[in-house]
């Protein structure tokens, strides 16, 4: 067994690479990968099924069915080279460090693939104790359902055929906890025939083909991997130093290639006629395999297609989410912004042509929107098989509030009327938020203050000592999913909202802002349109009117995100099944909750405003907005000289001054 060494600047462990914060459901820990504070235990026992009156369903491996790479045996004997999976022990010597680069932006920047990639949550996603208690609590749900999320979440394992029993009792070598690994991502292969991709992919799509097995669309897990140890990358390299083939795959730049894991429907629940969705027969594989035909879980990347970011990009004059691009870049491919690229090195034989400096080195932490997991895996598991220190965690949890800062825009504007206007606008490219809808929500606070600056009233309060929410009367942007009265039936738990992933077969409430491009027929068709809310085609924003009390003269406006809400936690907290003495994986993420924070709400914007009427330069309509409108009115007032609704400047006259002045404070 190699040894796990130590080395440069830091701590380096063996990683991995890319994607999947998808699916869900936990496991047990075992042996090497099991949490610190259960030390001398090689393996824990399979739970026990609880009296749950009709459940768990009786479902089978074949029911969660998904076309391409299947599982192959495991085979120890194979060499290292041609297994399904190879140990990202193999990475870490050369792409590990932790020399700073200074960007374009002027900031300094890490970018050493390992170094960076630890900190993420595709590093961590078998490690993760929240993932880890809704696995468990899904087997108790559905037989073998957790099979379906080990796939995204541990694909090597997985694929080496160590996840047949649906839990993680199976995953006794060292590295089977080693999630996402860097191998994993650069053996993908495009599903999709194309002249730019390399020759040898055609003989692997072939034999997908020949075996019944080829995925007709990305998403649910239906990766293709290369059975043998050749590796891809987007670029072309002009030194080889791996011992195995790299060939350049353009697939790896493209958003589908996210698809495999971020896009996720239930394959056990059909779409019908009336537009509920139903089981499938027991035993059976989806009957169209149509992933259209299937519950919507997480739609991140069909919220991504269906979008201005994947029809024409969207261009940030500010620059919002990092990486030193060309001015003029538009954000298109996930990529874009979720692996920025900055000046630097990603391997330390700098001096070698091909491998030293590149001005366009992807960042591999792939920041996205959870500030707590990270920190809660460094405290449960031993840094020797996380590759994670304080300082790691730290720089992963001040990106992930700086990124979700850049996600939208707040606005606000008191009208005419005494009213307070909060616009909030999306600048994601999908659903803000989006993934899983694991108790993640975005709220508004308001908060109004008397002339002495004491509080007068607040509105989307929330403790955080307690982690307790007072949304009553509060603007919340989530997701919620529950059971329909057919599906109550049938497993004996009460009709409506319910956070079981596995059973959930109808969307209660999705009131999420969507991102710019949204049509409502595009979300209709791939089944995420609104639930619960109205919004317009290609609106990206959401307003909500607010009537302050006559005593306050200021307000203080705050939107917050929130990953894992309390409600979430308690659900996994009272619902999983022992996995050892004492103890449920559920208490274990509850626990590790408690100790990060409870999931500390993440300040995306924050504004304080007077709370009087103060016309907008420009706004000559007084709509709150400087656009069309305004210029409009300015020139059909041409040359008034008296009570002009067109005169912009205030000097009695409607001229050039007044077209100029909304010109200068357009889009305002």
């Amino acid at each position: 067994m190699f040894m796990r060494i130590r080395g440069w600047s830091g701590q380096r462990i063996a990683w991995s690479i890319l994607a999947t914060t998808a699916v869900l459901f936990g496991g047990l820990t075992v042996a090497e990968g099991r949490p610190a504070h259960s030390p001398g235990m090689e393996q824990h026992p399979a739970p026990v099924h609880r009296d749950r009156g009709l459940l768990p369903l009786p479902t089978t491996a074949e029911d969660f069915f998904q076309p391409g790479t299947q599982p192959r045996p495991d085979t120890p004997d194979e060499t290292p080279f041609q297994e399904f999976y190879t140990s990202f022990f193999n990475c870490l010597n050369c792409h590990a460090f932790d020399d700073e680069f200074l960007g374009d932006d002027g900031e300094s920047h890490i970018v050493a693939p390992y170094t960076t990639w630890v900190t993420s949550m595709m590093a961590q996603s078998a490690r993760d104790p929240v993932w880890r208690a809704a696995l468990a609590i899904s087997n108790e749900e559905a037989t073998l359902s957790g099979e379906y999320c080990i796939r995204c979440h541990v694909p090597s394992t997985w694929g080496s055929g160590r996840s047949a029993s649906g839990d993680m009792s199976e995953f006794i070598l060292p590295d089977d906890h080693d999630a996402v690994s860097c191998h994993f991502c650069h053996r993908m292969v495009d599903p999709v025939v194309d002249t730019e991709n390399p020759p040898s992919d055609v003989d692997i799509l072939q034999q997908l083909v020949d075996a019944g097995t080829y995925p007709m669309e990305s998403g649910n897990g239906r990766f293709i991997f290369d059975p043998v140890d050749t590796r891809r990358g987007p670029e072309e390299w002009a030194v080889n130093m791996h011992g195995a083939d790299i060939l350049v795959s353009p697939h790896h730049n493209e958003s589908s290639f996210c698809a495999s894991c971020h896009d996720l429907r239930n394959p056990v629940l059909s779409l019908q006629s009336d537009g509920s969705y139903e089981p499938n027969a027991h035993g059976a594989a989806h009957p169209t395999q149509n992933m259209h035909d299937m519950f919507p879980e997480q739609l991140t990347y069909s919220e991504w297609l269906n979008s201005d970011f994947s029809d024409q990009g969207v261009y940030f004059p500010d620059g919002r989410f990092g990486g030193d691009v060309p001015a003029g870049t538009r954000m298109s491919s996930c990529q874009d912004c979720h692996m920025p690229k900055h000046y630097g090195a990603s391997c330390i034989f700098w001096e070698v042509p091909g491998i030293g400096f590149s001005p366009d080195i992807p960042d591999h932490a792939f920041v996205g929107a959870n500030n707590w997991v990270i920190g809660a895996v460094h405290e449960l598991y031993d840094p020797n098989f996380t590759g994670l220190s304080t300082q790691a965690v730290d720089r992963q949890r001040g990106q992930t509030e700086a990124f979700l800062a850049a996600a939208s825009d707040m606005d606000i504007w008191m009208t005419e009327d005494n009213e307070l206007r909060v616009t909030i606008t999306n600048w994601s490219g999908h659903k803000l938020p989006t993934g899983f809808p694991e108790g993640r929500r975005i709220w508004i606070n308001v908060r109004y203050f008397d002339p002495e600056g004491d509080l007068v009233d607040e509105i989307g309060a929330y403790d955080f000592t307690t982690g307790d929410s007072f949304f009553s009367d509060t603007k919340v942007y989530e997701m919620k999913l529950g059971l329909d009265a057919d599906m109550a039936a049938s497993t004996g738990l009460p009709e409506g909202p319910n956070f079981s992933v596995v059973l959930a077969n109808t969307v209660i409430k999705d009131n999420r802002i969507p991102p710019a491009g949204f049509t409502n027929a595009a979300y209709e068709a791939m089944g995420g349109a609104p639930v619960g809310v109205t919004y317009n085609d290609f609106q990206h924003w959401d307003e909500t009117y607010y009537t302050p009390p006559s005593e306050a003269t200021e307000a203080v406006i705050t939107l917050y995100y929130q990953a894992s809400s309390k409600e979430y936690m308690e659900y996994l907290r009272d619902n999983s099944p022992p996995v050892e003495e004492g103890d449920t994986a559920g208490q274990i993420a509850w626990d590790a909750w408690i100790g990060q924070g409870m999931s500390p709400p993440v300040v995306m914007d924050s504004q304080m405003v007077t709370l009087a009427y103060q016309p907008k330069p420009g706004d000559v309509n007084n709509d709150g907005y400087v656009n069309v409108g305004d210029l409009l009115q300015v020139i059909g007032d041409w040359g008034c000289l008296a009570n002009c609704i067109g005169d912009a400047d205030g000097n009695g006259i409607v001229t050039v001054a007044d077209l100029l002045l909304v010109i200068a404070n357009w889009g305002t």
